[in-house]
């Protein structure tokens, strides 16, 4: 590799950013990442600078880089700030204050023109008031930050459970979002260039299990994939996006799609790109971060992914998947993330791909038994 080579540095050195890293280096494309864990997982195939992320000596290294992108909106805006006007940092510091806090967030969708589940800001008790009665009766209380897998969001039908639910999470300033009756979940990933093209992911329908990603599949010719993108498309240039982003959205019975929520980033649905034959969501972010070349990503084939999830018995010992049979089912590819095994924590996941959709059905099925 040239040491003119061009060097990517990543805010966050977990599962995501090591799947980021494998992408860029085939691309001669040198990766550091900043991340305080020293069992990062990252750190196996990048540059690991072992520090806090407001650490002035690692943003400074990261400095020195061709460009700066995020694995994970939970990075302190600080960090984002230390390196304005030093280096490229793609998204950047607006759209992570955005996307980080659901309630402005959400202001942010209806401005561009995306349509979200009612909601209410909470943020003191008088909030409270009325509250539920304006979303439909019946919500879901989340924190405004740092809520992610299901954690930080309690649901509520009346008053006095918004109430203990509000208590629960610390009477910090919440999201009242009010129920909404959707037929499934589906993401899309959209990319924008610093030249302002767009580019985009395919449309992937989702399940998930106790507030955490449990299945993803994509097949051909959804025909919601068409409002997704000129969604996505919309949102990314009203929030002058540089680097990737992904959104869920509710897709109601009537076939219009509610964003969900955003992610500034590569998302836990699109992972089944990696083996589907065309162009992965790790390598959609590494070449529109650093300028590339960039056009739609898309699988070639029908394919699936399973997370693997740490579980637990009831007498609290951990269930692991069927290795042998994941191994055995044609078509799936394992990747594991060296993480420790705790319970409800993300250790990797199983991508599945086959000919056609029938096929790939029943093969998720029998995947799907094999991993607890």
């Amino acid at each position: 590799m040239s040491a003119d080579s061009p060097h990517l540095g990543i805010l966050g050195g977990g599962q995501l950013a090591q799947m980021l890293a494998l992408a860029a280096l085939p691309l001669g494309v040198r990766v550091t990442v900043l991340e305080p864990d020293a069992q990062a997982p990252a750190r196996l195939c990048a540059t690991h600078l072992h520090a806090p992320y407001t650490d002035a000596a690692g943003l400074d290294a990261l400095a020195g880089c061709d460009a700066v992108t995020l694995e994970f909106e939970n990075v302190p805006v600080e960090a984002l700030t230390a390196l304005e006007g030093r280096v490229p940092v793609r998204p950047g510091r607006g759209l992570l204050e955005r996307s980080k806090h659901r309630a402005r967030e959400k202001e942010a969708l209806r401005e561009a023109g995306a349509r979200t589940a009612p909601f209410v800001v909470i943020e003191s008790e008088s909030d409270l008031d009325g509250a539920l009665e304006r979303v439909g009766g019946q919500g879901i209380l989340k924190t405004s930050e740092l809520g992610y897998d299901g954690k930080g969001q309690a649901r509520a039908s009346d008053a006095a459970g918004l109430q203990s639910a509000w208590d629960e999470l610390g009477r910090v300033p919440c999201v009242l979002e009010g129920l909404v009756k959707f037929g499934r979940e589906v993401s899309l990933a959209v990319a924008r260039g610093p030249d302002g093209a767009l580019a985009f992911g395919p449309l992937i329908e989702n399940v998930h299990r106790n507030g955490i990603l449990r299945t993803s599949l994509f097949l051909e010719g959804d025909p919601h994939e068409a409002q997704a993108r000129e969604i996505a498309g919309r949102v990314a240039q009203a929030w002058a996006l540089e680097g990737l982003m992904t959104l869920e959205f509710f897709g109601l019975p009537g076939g219009e799609l509610l964003v969900n929520e955003v992610a500034p980033r590569v998302h836990n649905s699109g992972h089944l790109t990696q083996d589907g034959g065309g162009v992965s969501q790790f390598e959609a972010q590494v070449r529109a971060v650093l300028g590339l070349p960039l056009s739609d990503w898309r699988p070639l084939h029908p394919c699936a992914m399973v997370n693997i999830v740490g579980v637990e018995d009831a007498d609290g010992q951990a269930l692991g998947p069927d290795w042998a049979g994941i191994d055995a089912l044609a078509g799936t590819r394992l990747h594991l993330y060296h993480k420790a095994w705790r319970a409800g924590r993300k250790l990797g996941h199983v991508n599945l791909v086959t000919a056609d959709e029938q096929t790939l059905r029943a093969r998720l099925s029998q995947l799907e038994t094999l991993i607890p």
